[in-house]
């Protein structure tokens, strides 16, 4: 955070309070408050949609959209909404506690096996409200912006009901068009950041960031049309072609890839920086060539290249792969073979199974309104 919660605790709290049972509770409502205006200004506010526009990107609705989040998570501009908590003087110790409880009871709820749940739905956020809320069609757009209780909606006129003949479809109005969750990282701020260059107006320059999402500089639209779904019943899903070896490949090399995750975090003490970086870097070059693969993209072998390269030259300069050598015998031997191994597959699928790239009637970065 810019301005830490235990920064505003020790200064502004008005009373000094032994950690009770209440406290708890007025700090889950309290988080539940910042949290309905940090989404709905994360929706709202071009800047900050960004940010948000990766967990929205999916055109399904399911648990893992929940864990589509995004590279800047770790920053967090809006403390300042627990300043009610701080004047309380309610402990760090507290909100250390119920913030990871409150972000993991909202995991459950990205489903569609979940219909109706009774009275729930008048009182927290259900499936039902959350699939309105991830929803493009017109009735459903820019609502229930709630995390755990439905009131806030309620109380700030942003509700809306899932009607039975308007079957929610997911997305954003700008469809990624992309696997590759790099590329969806940055779209909608390298969108802005060129239109603010091609403004003429130097007073658009400066608002594009902080007008509603979606805004841009009448110029600039002229003369940069993007597309954008217009019926959102008719379009198709990004739906590149993969082959049953493709997939199965992309599942051996997921798994492969989380074995590397794990050891890079399992011993991230072990390995120490800088070498934390490097292998950062190699994992961060990985996702980016199985993913321009998933895409079909003809130049993968660029990007394969880079990571097979960045890989072999970790194993010439430390001849060990991070101490994967003490954990596996002959661990950086292993680590070669699935180096040269992956990039074969790569020049198989691109020479002898080169498919072509999905084609969608909406390639330009996301924006969902």
């Amino acid at each position: 955070s810019i301005l830490s919660y235990a920064w505003m605790v020790s200064h502004l709290a008005l009373i000094r309070s032994e950690t009770s049972w209440w406290m708890f509770v007025v700090t889950f409502i309290v988080l539940d408050f910042q949290g309905y205006w940090v989404h709905r200004w994360a929706h709202e506010i071009n800047f900050f949609w960004n940010k948000h526009l990766i967990h929205h990107s999916s055109e399904e609705f399911n648990l893992p959209c929940a864990l589509r989040q995004s590279i800047s998570s770790f920053i967090n501009l809006f403390t300042f909404f627990l300043l009610p908590a701080a004047l309380l003087g309610i402990p760090t110790i507290v909100v250390a506690t119920i913030a990871p409880l409150h972000l993991f009871a909202q995991f459950w709820y990205h489903t569609r096996h979940i219909h109706r749940m009774g009275f729930l739905e008048k009182i927290i956020v259900t499936p039902s409200h959350h699939r309105v809320h991830h929803a493009i069609n017109p009735e459903y757009m820019d609502k229930n912006y709630s995390q755990i209780f439905i009131i806030w909606d309620k109380l700030f006129g942003t509700f809306q009901e899932e009607l039975p003949e308007v079957p929610p479809v997911y997305g954003i109005t700008r469809p990624a068009a992309t696997w590759n969750p790099i590329k969806i990282n940055f779209q909608h701020f390298w969108l802005m950041l060129k239109d603010a260059f091609y403004a003429r107006d130097w007073k658009d320059k400066f608002r594009i960031w902080w007008k509603p999402t979606g805004w841009r500089p009448a110029d600039v639209a002229a003369r940069f049309p993007v597309k954008k779904i217009e019926d959102v019943y008719h379009f198709h899903k990004y739906a590149p072609y993969s082959s049953v070896a493709l997939k199965s490949w992309a599942v051996i090399h997921l798994i492969l890839f989380m074995i590397l995750s794990a050891h890079f975090f399992g011993f991230i003490a072990e390995i120490g920086s800088p070498a934390i970086f490097l292998y950062g870097l190699f994992l961060f070059v990985s996702i980016y060539s199985m993913s321009e693969l998933a895409d079909r993209n003809p130049n993968v072998l660029f990007y394969d290249l880079a990571r097979v390269g960045c890989g072999l030259a970790i194993l010439w300069f430390q001849q060990d792969w991070f101490g994967l050598n003490a954990l596996l015998p002959n661990g950086s031997i292993w680590m070669a073979c699935y180096l040269l191994l992956s990039f074969i597959m790569t020049l198989y699928f691109r020479y002898f199974e080169p498919g072509e790239p999905a084609s969608s009637n909406a390639h330009a970065p996301g924006i969902r309104v």
